[in-house]
């Protein structure tokens, strides 16, 4: 269909700053927090955009943070029509002799799906997950599966969960890249928003408190919550997130030393974001998408259009480029919307994002019949 592929080069101006990546490999041990240096990675939620990472694709536990993904798996349901934020749930025997922090749930108590959230995600509630597994897939050990299965669909390759609760188990793990990934989704599910900023509030008419342990909740106004955990097999770690104008950025820390420095450290990672990136889309001039050369069809070309230029997070001062891709000439018949090219756009080797290049209409093959007609209409 094509033959000869020609490149076109086109410099963009977008002026950003860049901040360095290194992701570095390590050896992997779960069944405890072996690890010397945290995990970091800052990504900006509403473009996927990774703005800098430190050891984000090594695989570590991840401890209680696999919680969000339990709210997660509930947000959706929710957004099914499986149940509502006011439905009553009914505790079973699975809340026996729960471990770690707990509301207290017995066998046959009833609580609402909103108690249950908060409960999950603010006061880290072991039972609440328990409950919240065994209402969406039966039990927990159904729902581990849908996790993984959640985890594989929203990108997070390195991931593999063996409770709702995040329990600390020696083939549990994920990374801060995945966890970060987890985060975007999380925060996409509006019905989640009270649950990830309240920092403290009472639930079972009043008589459990729960306080969050991500005190950003508290002392940040632009905080967009999520969670803290800590546990002996993954540390102190946090995934914090924050919005300023059109901006959302997430910080992830992992196996942090100390649990207050943690929040230090995902605080001004923010702040870096903010300070140093910008949401822009790249601009791209419609003159460099001339008529594509067609053989065979009842026109000599095809025009062309682009796909859409996606939002992207890039650094201030920076300068894109754009590659575009596209054969010599196209054989007919071309569909309307058929890719025909690409652009991609770079930070200098760095590939940002691609868009597709689309016949803008259809250009049929031309046939014995469509020529003849055209010779009696050009003579006639």
């Amino acid at each position: 269909m094509c033959c000869k592929i020609k490149i076109i080069i086109v410099i963009i101006s977008i002026f950003i700053n860049f901040i360095k990546i290194l992701p570095v490999c390590a050896e992997e041990d779960f069944s405890q927090n072996s690890f010397q240096e945290s995990a970091l990675l800052l990504i900006e939620a509403n473009t996927g955009c990774i703005l800098s990472q430190e050891y984000a694709e090594q695989k570590r536990p991840v401890g209680s943070l696999a919680k969000l993904m339990t709210a997660y798996l509930t947000a959706k349901a929710i957004e099914n029509g499986d149940f509502a934020m006011d439905s009553v749930m009914t505790a079973g025997e699975s809340v026996s002799g729960m471990d770690g922090a707990v509301i207290w749930l017995k066998p046959g108590d009833t609580i609402t799906v909103r108690e249950l959230l908060l409960a999950l995600i603010v006061g880290n509630a072991n039972d609440a997950a328990a409950v919240l597994a065994d209402r969406i897939s039966g039990s927990s050990e159904t729902f581990v599966m849908d996790m993984n299965a959640t985890a594989f669909d929203l990108g997070m390759r390195a991931t593999h969960f063996t409770s709702p609760q995040g329990f600390d188990d020696s083939i549990a793990y994920s990374t801060a890249q995945d966890m970060g990934l987890l985060a975007c989704a999380v925060l996409r599910c509006d019905i989640l928003s009270e649950c990830l900023t309240t920092w403290r509030t009472f639930i079972r008419n009043d008589t459990v408190e729960l306080v969050n342990e991500n005190s950003l909740t508290r002392t940040w106004d632009n905080c967009r919550g999520l969670k803290a955990a800590r546990s002996p097999a993954s540390g102190n770690s946090v995934i914090a997130a924050a919005q300023q104008d059109d901006m959302i950025c997430v910080a992830v820390v992992l196996g942090c030393p100390d649990e207050d420095e943690r929040f230090t450290i995902a605080k001004k990672m923010l702040n870096a974001g903010f300070q140093r990136y910008q949401i822009t889309i790249p601009g791209f001039s419609e003159e460099f998408l001339q008529p594509l050369r067609m053989k065979g069809g009842t026109e000599s070309a095809v025009l062309l259009k682009l796909s859409g230029l996606p939002a992207l997070a890039v650094p201030a001062g920076a300068q894109l480029q754009a590659v575009m891709i596209l054969p010599e000439y196209v054989q007919a018949p071309v569909r309307k919307n058929q890719k025909l090219g690409t652009v991609y756009f770079y930070h200098e080797e760095t590939l940002l994002c691609e868009c597709a290049l689309l016949a803008s209409e259809e250009v049929p093959a031309m046939t014995f019949q469509l020529a003849c007609k055209r010779v009696l209409h050009f003579l006639f």
